[in-house]
C-alpha cells in the first residue's frame, strides 16, 4: 500500500508519522515544495529575530525520517487525477497512491489593491516569506492587517530596529475576535514597542518605482514612503488543486468525520480543510497549528485503514502582542450576540484583563484573558460542561497561573469591579 501525503506541515508530518505507527508495511511519500525538512511553522518569526536557527524548528530530527522509512519528495504537485490515483509531479512525473492525504494548509489572502504585485510586498505564511524578508532586511516597513500576523511582521521589524507603521482597517486592533477594552490594552502595548499604529485606515493603493518595486502605500489616512509592504490582511486554505481535481470545497476542502474529502482514497487535514458538520460550537474552518496536528493524527490512521473519528476539542487560541500573552476558550464575542452577556474584569494599570461569556442561563461559553495565564483544563471544562458563571467564578483562583491576580480574587474587592459588558 502506498500512502502519499502533500504538504509537510503540521498535518502532513503529523500524518506521516500516525501512518506508519497504524502500518508498518505501508509505503509512505511526503511530497512537499517547501523544505526538504518538514519545519514548524509558528515559529519562522524567531529565526528572524535570531531567537532560533532553522534546525530548531524542525518537527523531527532528520534521522527519524529514514529510521521510520518515510520518504520526503521535494518537489511542486502540479495536479491530482483521483480516478486513477496519481499525484502529478513538476519534475518528477507521476506518484501513483493507493490513498492520499491533502494538507496543503493556507495562503496569504491577496488583498484587490493596485500595485499588489510589486517587489517588495510579501505575506508571511511560509519559508520562502521568511526568505524573502531576509534578502530584503527592510529598515523600514509598513504592514497592512489588524491580525496575529500584523503583530508578528511589526514586531520582527522593530527586532531589528526598522521603523513600522501598522495600518489597520477597522477601529481597533483585531476587531474580529477581541473586544473593545482588550483590544485597547494591545494597541498601548504594541505602541509602547515603537509602532506607529493607526486604526480605522484603508489602503487604497500601492505605488511603484521604476524598477517596479513598492515605494508608497497611499491610505485614507494619507501617503506612506516604503519599500517594503508586510500584508497580514488573512489568509485562507490552498484549495488550488483540490479543486483542480475536482473535490468538493467551500471555504475550505470539504471533509467528514472522518476527514474523508468527496473522492474515494482522498483525505484532507490542517489549515486547507472546512468539516461538513462541525459540532456546535466548533469551527468548521480553523488555521491553527494543534488543530492541524490532531487532524493529522487521526487522518494518518485513517489512511492506513483504520475507522478514527476527529473529535474537536474545546477552541483554544493564544498569542503574544509583544510582551503581552493573550489567551482564549471556547467562544468569546467581539460583541456577545442577543442572549448572552460576558462579565469583564480589568487591572486598572491597564495590562491585564478577564472576560468571560456565558448564556442567558448562565452556562459558561468562552474564557479570554489579556496578561494573565489561565489553566487549559480548568477553562476547557467549564466551557464543555456547561458549568454556570458563579461556579466557575468561584474556582477561579485555582484556573490561573499568576498568584497575584489569584490572590486579588480571594481576598475580594476586585472582583466587584466584574460587570456585565
Amino acid at each position: 500500500m502506498h500512502l502519499v501525503i502533500l504538504g509537510n506541515g503540521a498535518a502532513g508530518a503529523t500524518a506521516a508519522r500516525f501512518a506508519r505507527v497504524a502500518d508498518s508495511s505501508a509505503r509512505i511519500t511526503v511530497v512537499s515544495d517547501e523544505a526538504a525538512l518538514p519545519f514548524s511553522r509558528p515559529a519562522l518569526m524567531y529565526l528572524y529575530t535570531g531567537q532560533l536557527t532553522r534546525d530548531a524548528i524542525r518537527l523531527y530530527p532528520p534521522e527519524f525520517w529514514s529510521r521510520n522509512r518515510i520518504d520526503l519528495v521535494r518537489d511542486r504537485a502540479t495536479g491530482v487525477d483521483t480516478a486513477g490515483r496519481r499525484l502529478r509531479l513538476a519534475a518528477g512525473g507521476d506518484l501513483e497512491y493507493d490513498t492520499l492525504l491533502i494538507a496543503t494548509g493556507a495562503v496569504t489572502a491577496a488583498p484587490a489593491w493596485a500595485g499588489a504585485g510589486l517587489a517588495g510586498v510579501q505575506g508571511f505564511v511560509r519559508m520562502a516569506d521568511l526568505d524573502t524578508m531576509e534578502r530584503d532586511a527592510p529598515r523600514r516597513g509598513v504592514v497592512v492587517g489588524g491580525g496575529l500576523i500584523g503583530v508578528e511582521l511589526a514586531e520582527m521589524l522593530r527586532v531589528r530596529g526598522a521603523e513600522v507603521t501598522l495600518l489597520v482597517r477597522e477601529e481597533s486592533y483585531c476587531a474580529h475576535f477581541l473586544p473593545t477594552p482588550e483590544a485597547r490594552i494591545v494597541e498601548a502595548e504594541i505602541r509602547r514597542h515603537g509602532v506607529d499604529l493607526r486604526t480605522s485606515v484603508d489602503v487604497t493603493a500601492l505605488e511603484g518605482d521604476a524598477g517596479g518595486r513598492v515605494a508608497a502605500v497611499h491610505s485614507t489616512d494619507g501617503t506612506f514612503a516604503t519599500a517594503w509592504v508586510g500584508v497580514a490582511t488573512g489568509v485562507a486554505p490552498d484549495l488550488g488543486l483540490a479543486a483542480g481535481a475536482g473535490l468538493e470545497t467551500a471555504r475550505g476542502v470539504l471533509v467528514d468525520s472522518r476527514l474523508r474529502a468527496s473522492a474515494p482514497a482522498v483525505f484532507a487535514a490542517g489549515d486547507c480543510v472546512e468539516l461538513r458538520d462541525p459540532p456546535v460550537g466548533r469551527p468548521a474552518v480553523s488555521a491553527l497549528w494543534y488543530v492541524a496536528r490532531e487532524q493529522g493524527a487521526v487522518a494518518g490512521r485513517n489512511m492506513a485503514g483504520a475507522d478514527s473519528e476527529y473529535a474537536p476539542a474545546v477552541f483554544y487560541n493564544s498569542a503574544k502582542f509583544f510582551d503581552l500573552e493573550w489567551q482564549v476558550y471556547g467562544r468569546v464575542d467581539a460583541t456577545p450576540p442577543a442572549g448572552e452577556a460576558s462579565l469583564y474584569w480589568a487591572d486598572p494599570r491597564g495590562r491585564r484583563a478577564l472576560r468571560v461569556q456565558h448564556a442567558g442561563a448562565g452556562a459558561v461559553l468562552g474564557v479570554s484573558a489579556v496578561g494573565i495565564r489561565l489553566r487549559a483544563d480548568a477553562c476547557s471544562h467549564w466551557i464543555s460542561a456547561g458549568v454556570h458563571v458563579d461556579q466557575a467564578l468561584a474556582e477561579l483562583r485555582m484556573a490561573v497561573f499568576d498568584e497575584e491576580f489569584g490572590d486579588a480574587m480571594r481576598v475580594g474587592g476586585q472582583l466587584s469591579a466584574v460587570g456585565s459588558q
